[in-house]
């Protein structure tokens, strides 16, 4: 299976202590890939490999606005942030997805696996969870 799971990538965690990510002033993206693709925590950077090829779909995928700027939960031990629903409106297939910050090498932020093909008939989107210090989709405690 080339999906193994939901991962924040390596670089990822490296790429916090270094200052390569900005989630206050960077631009991050979405790419959607098929089975074929080999994505889990090693993935250093976007790839087109195994992406996504589809009428309405662009190869890089879609730009995400972020809802959700870095905070910390009541909890105080928490720190999280979100995204915006990422819609295409296209009829496509996908296995899984891929969060990268975009430029500079495009290092990967994490690896979403939807757990089996999924498929849309005009819209996909890809739904993130409630952005809350317990189910947003990047937390860090």
């Amino acid at each position: 299976m080339a999906f193994t799971g939901n991962w924040a990538c390596n670089t990822f965690k490296t790429g916090l202590m270094n200052g390569t990510f900005n989630f206050t002033s960077g631009s991050f993206k979405i790419a959607l890939y098929t089975n074929a693709a080999t994505l889990d925590a090693t993935t250093t950077a976007y790839t087109s490999t195994g992406e996504v090829v589809a009428s309405g779909y662009t190869a890089g995928g879609l730009a995400l606005t972020i809802t959700q700027t870095p905070t910390v939960g009541n909890s105080g031990y928490t720190a999280y942030i979100s995204f915006s629903n990422a819609v295409w409106n296209s009829a496509l297939t996908a296995r899984g997805a891929l969060i990268y910050q975009s430029g500079g090498g495009n290092p990967a932020v994490c690896v979403l696996d939807f757990g089996a093909d999924k498929t849309s008939t005009a819209t996909f989107t890809v739904q993130f969870p409630a952005v809350t210090n317990t189910s947003a989709i990047i937390r860090i405690a």
